[in-house]
C-alpha cells in the first residue's frame, strides 16, 4: 500500500485543499505514512503572503526531500502560482500545481476515475472548514494574493449544503465558511450562474431582491437539520449587511456571534496608501452600529503597524480606533514589503525597531481589551465547542482553543501542518493535537478539565466527562482565568 504525507502552510483554504487531496489519494489506497517510514508521495502546499511565507515553504520542500529521499514530491499553492519554475528546480519535485482548481485533474491522473466533490471529514480537528469561494480582485496595495487568485470562483449552495450536511453527519459540531474573500462569495454568479437547481434559483431571487449573496446561502444553511453551528472567516465591514445582521440576531445557536473585520488601519492617510476600500470613519460606525446592534457580538480584527509612511499620529489613530471600538482580540501584523507589490515601492520605510514597539503597543491595548470582554461575559450562558481534556488533576494539554496570532516579534502567523501517521478518521493536515475519540470512552470516564471555544471565540474551561470532547456544550460562564473563562456545564447535546 502506497504511503504519502502532506505539509500545508498558510490559511485556512489551503488547509481544506490539502484535506480534500488527502482524502483524494486515500480513495487511491494511499495511506498516511506511520514514523519509520519512507513515503511514496509527498505534497506541500505553500503559502506566498509574505516573504517568509515563501522561505518557510522552500524549507519544507528541502526537509521532505532530504527526509524522503525516495519520494514523489507534489508542490501547489500560492507560491506554486506565483513562481513555479522557482519551485520546480528545488531537489525532489516531481510536479508543481500552478492552478487549484485542476486538483480533481491531478487525482484522475494518479488513478482515481471519480474524484471527489468536496470532504467528509477534517483531520484531527473538532471544527472543520468548507471552502465556499476563492479568488480575490481588490487592489490592496500589501498583498500579493490578487495576482496569484485573481479570478472569482464560487460553488454552487447545493454543493456547500451537501458538504455541510456530510460534515454534520461525520459528527463535526463547528463548520467554519472559509474563502480567500468570504464576503465576494456568488459575485460571479451575475454574469455566469452556476445551474439552475433550486438552490440556485433561490440565490438569484435573493440576489435579485438586493439581497447578498452570501446571506442568502447563510439561510439556507440555517435551515439545515442536526446539531452544529457555523463560524464565518474574515470579512470587510462593507460586506456585513443589515440582513446580515439580521441573521445573526434571529440565529445565535446556529451562526457564531463572532464577526472578523479585516481594519488595517485607523488613519485614513494609511488606508488610502493601502487602497483599502473604506475609510476609517465609516469602518468605525460600521463597528459601532454592529454593537448596537448585537451588543454581546465578539469583534475582532485585523491591524498593520508600521506600513511605509505610518507617522506617530498615524498610529495614534489606529490606537484610538481599537479603543473606541473594543476589540475582542486583535491580530496584529508588523508590515512586511512583499515584492510584487505596490508597497514594496513606496517610501517612508518605517524601521523594524519601530514597528516592533508600535506592536507593542497595540498589543498591550488589545490585551486589555480582550481581558474587558472577558470579564463581560461573566455570569452569561455560552455554547462551548469541546476541543481538548485533560485528567482534573491538571490541564497538561497546550490550549488549542486559543487562537494564534501575531507577535511583535515575527511578522505574520504562518501555521505550518503535517500529516501525521495518525489513524484516519483523520490524516490531519493540520497542527492540532490527536484527541480521544468517543469510541475510546465505553467505559465511564474520570472527571476532567476540558478545553473549548466559545460562540464568542473566546477559549473556556470547563469540568466535565471527556466523554463530551467534541460535542456542543451549554455552559455559564463563573469567572476568568488568565486567558480564558472557567465555566459549569449545564447541558451537552451529545
Amino acid at each position: 500500500m502506497p504511503r504519502y504525507h502532506a505539509v500545508t502552510l498558510g490559511c485556512k483554504v489551503n488547509q481544506y485543499e490539502t484535506e480534500y487531496l488527502c482524502q483524494g489519494l486515500e480513495s487511491l489506497g494511499y495511506r498516511p505514512v506511520q514514523p519509520g517510514e519512507q513515503a511514496d508521495l509527498c505534497v506541500v502546499n505553500t503559502c506566498t503572503v509574505t516573504a517568509e511565507a515563501d522561505h518557510k515553504s522552500r524549507k519544507a520542500i528541502r526537509q521532505l526531500a532530504r527526509r524522503f529521499p525516495q519520494a514523489r514530491v507534489i508542490v501547489m499553492g500560492c507560491y506554486a502560482t506565483r513562481a513555479a519554475e522557482e519551485l520546480s528546480a528545488l531537489p525532489g519535485v516531481a510536479e508543481v500545481i500552478t492552478d487549484k482548481q485542476q486538483l480533481p485533474q491531478l487525482l484522475m491522473r494518479l488513478g482515481l476515475s471519480v474524484p471527489p466533490s468536496g470532504v467528509g471529514r477534517f483531520g484531527n480537528r473538532k471544527r472543520a472548514y468548507v471552502k465556499i469561494q476563492d479568488g480575490c480582485n481588490m487592489p490592496c496595495s500589501f498583498c500579493i494574493i490578487p495576482k496569484v487568485r485573481p479570478v472569482l470562483i464560487s460553488r454552487r449552495p447545493d454543493q456547500v449544503l451537501d458538504e455541510i450536511s456530510r460534515l454534520v453527519a461525520s459528527g463535526y459540531r463547528e463548520v467554519v465558511l472559509t474563502g480567500i474573500h468570504l464576503g465576494l462569495y456568488g459575485a460571479d454568479f451575475r454574469c455566469c450562474p452556476p445551474d439552475t437547481s433550486k438552490a440556485a434559483q433561490s440565490l438569484a431571487a435573493a440576489a435579485s431582491a438586493g439581497a447578498a449573496h452570501l446571506t442568502a446561502l447563510l439561510r439556507q444553511i440555517v435551515r439545515l437539520p442536526g446539531k452544529f453551528r457555523v463560524r464565518l472567516s474574515s470579512l470587510e465591514a462593507s460586506e456585513v449587511s443589515d440582513e446580515l445582521l439580521s441573521i445573526l440576531r434571529d440565529s445565535p445557536q446556529r451562526i457564531c456571534q463572532h464577526l472578523h473585520l479585516s481594519m488595517q488601519s485607523g488613519s485614513d492617510a494609511v488606508l488610502r496608501r493601502m487602497r483599502r476600500p473604506w475609510p476609517a470613519r465609516r469602518f468605525l460606525e460600521r463597528c459601532l452600529q454592529i454593537r448596537d446592534r448585537l451588543p454581546g457580538m465578539a469583534l475582532t480584527a485585523d491591524v498593520i503597524v508600521g506600513f511605509p509612511g505610518e507617522t506617530e499620529e498615524d498610529f495614534a489613530a489606529t490606537c484610538q480606533a481599537v479603543e473606541a471600538i473594543g476589540f475582542a482580540k486583535l491580530h496584529i501584523f508588523r508590515f512586511s514589503p512583499r515584492p510584487g507589490t505596490a508597497a514594496a515601492e513606496l517610501p517612508g520605510r518605517v524601521p523594524n525597531s519601530v514597528k516592533q514597539q508600535r506592536a507593542e503597543r497595540l498589543e498591550a491595548i488589545g490585551d486589555r481589551l480582550r481581558r474587558q470582554y472577558l470579564h463581560s461575559l461573566v455570569g452569561q450562558r455560552l455554547e462551548v465547542l469541546i476541543e481538548q481534556w485533560a485528567p482534573a488533576s491538571g490541564i497538561g494539554q497546550r490550549q488549542a482553543c486559543a487562537t494564534a496570532s501575531c507577535r511583535p516579534g515575527s511578522d505574520c502567523f504562518l501555521p505550518q501542518s503535517e500529516t501525521s501517521g495518525s489513524p484516519r478518521r483523520a490524516s490531519a493536515p493540520t497542527t492540532d493535537q490527536a484527541e480521544p475519540t468517543l469510541a475510546n470512552f465505553d467505559k465511564a470516564c474520570t472527571p476532567a478539565v476540558l478545553l473549548g471555544t466559545a460562540s464568542q471565540y473566546v477559549p473556556v474551561e470547563v469540568p466535565g466527562d471527556c466523554r463530551w470532547v467534541g460535542q456542543l456544550v451549554v455552559a455559564t460562564a463563573r469567572a476568568v482565568k488568565g486567558d480564558r473563562l472557567r465555566a459549569e456545564a449545564e447541558a451537552v447535546a451529545l
